[in-house]
């Protein structure tokens, strides 16, 4: 904490974290945001604070003097103290209920399946394909 902030330093352009959104974007977003000044260690841990409000300000600041090492520490202690916040990540199992309605127009089912299809991690192109196919009306 009695790292000096570097010369100019300004305050972050990001919302700041208060308990309802996803733990891990808000710590890749603040790394990065911290990053576009400075790739110190130090300084990710003496601003982290800032980039918080309401539960997750009075959760840090209960957190015991000198038990934050490095920022991966805080980064961990954080991700898993909001884990609860994390969105439901959608699978390809949700592609499998996917049907065309019968007067659904297909444009209207491709832009459906294309928003489920996009929020899915890793999705196997073959897979999605699959899926696409047999949900579509003969």
């Amino acid at each position: 904490m009695e790292t000096p902030l570097p010369f100019g330093w300004k305050p972050l352009n990001i919302d700041r974290y208060d308990n309802t959104a996803d733990p891990d974007e808000h710590v890749d977003l603040y790394v990065t945001q911290v990053n576009l000044y400075i790739n110190e260690d130090a300084i990710l841990c003496r601003v982290f604070p800032t980039s918080l409000k309401g539960a997750a300000l009075a959760w840090y600041t209960q957190l015991l003097a000198r038990s934050i090492d490095n920022f991966d520490t805080l980064g961990r202690r954080f991700t898993t103290q909001y884990a609860t916040s994390r969105p439901q990540h959608v699978t390809s199992a949700a592609l499998a209920s996917l049907k065309q309605g019968d007067d659904e127009p297909l444009r209207a089912f491709m832009e459906r399946f294309a928003s489920i299809s996009v929020k899915i991690r890793n999705l196997n192109p073959e897979v999605a394909l699959h899926a696409m196919v047999m949900a579509l009306k003969p």
